[in-house]
């Protein structure tokens, strides 16, 4: 497929897409008009076979400041309750979208990651940051509730209630060394090497069997609302689909041979 953003850049190399928020001027902040795109690029991900794997970034030394103050926090202000539906929606439609779409998604996070910017490295799948990025869920601060795009539902799950609760109750700024110890980062890296560490993780993920990766993304979704018993089961049908695939059998002549297997992602 052919992408062309109008809001933030876009490349695909050996499988994995960076995109990249491109408003360094102003620590790369989203428009009613970038937030709808980035929706509907992540729908469009669920079809492309092209692309294995996402690197999701920000220009210059940050990676998003949240809702643009005069683009968005302004306008919201002269809304009626529909339209102020409407716009909350849609931004929970992105997240929906990057956590539907089945190729890995790797954040990486450096500066200023707030709000709605948090909640993007948040739907992530993997987050790579640096010890002076600064991630803050500050929807508080501007006297709204620390419910938003799903915040309430992914932090708990990723650095637990407690954390969460302090998070989003306090809406401060959470360190990079914090948030690693935290689980809230995979890892740490330098800032001239971060992109580099993201790009390097796409890209082996993007050399391995992508259609399983997709069906792990899928199950680490869904059984969220799931028991555990429910939750074997769907195991059992996922792998059973997986063991269906030329990959399983690639690997298993690889290993007999006792070579690496080459993955196709069928």
């Amino acid at each position: 497929m052919q992408y062309t953003p109008q809001h933030f850049l876009f490349e695909v190399s050996g499988g994995v897409a960076t995109l990249t928020l491109n408003r360094p001027e102003r620590k790369n902040p989203l428009t009613f008009e970038s937030y709808a795109e980035l929706r509907d690029l992540f729908r469009a991900l669920a079809y492309d076979n092209d692309i294995k794997a996402v690197v999701l970034t920000g220009a210059g030394e940050n990676f998003c400041s949240g809702g643009d103050v005069h683009d968005i926090i302004g306008p919201l202000t002269k809304l009626d309750m529909p339209g102020l539906l409407a716009f909350t929606r849609m931004t929970g439609d992105l997240v929906k979208a990057m956590r539907h779409c089945p190729q890995p998604i790797i954040a990486a996070v450096d500066g200023v990651c707030a709000g709605a910017g948090a909640i993007l490295a948040l739907a992530s799948d993997i987050r790579i940051g640096t010890a002076r990025s600064k991630t803050a869920f500050l929807f508080t601060r501007v006297g709204l509730a620390g419910a938003d795009m799903g915040a309430c539902s992914l932090l708990p799950r990723v650095i637990g209630q407690g954390r969460a609760a302090e998070l989003l109750y306090t809406g401060r700024s959470m360190s990079g060394v914090e948030a690693e110890r935290w689980g809230f980062f995979n890892s740490v890296q330098e800032p001239a090497a971060l992109l580099d560490a993201a790009r390097d993780y796409a890209q082996a993920l993007a050399s391995g069997p992508t259609f399983a990766h997709g069906m792990t993304k899928k199950m680490l979704q869904q059984e969220w609302n799931m028991g555990v018993d429910e939750a074997i089961e769907a195991e059992a049908q996922a792998q059973a689909i997986c063991m269906a695939t030329q990959d399983f059998h690639r690997a298993y002549h690889a290993f007999v041979a006792k070579q690496k297997p080459q993955f196709e992602g069928n």
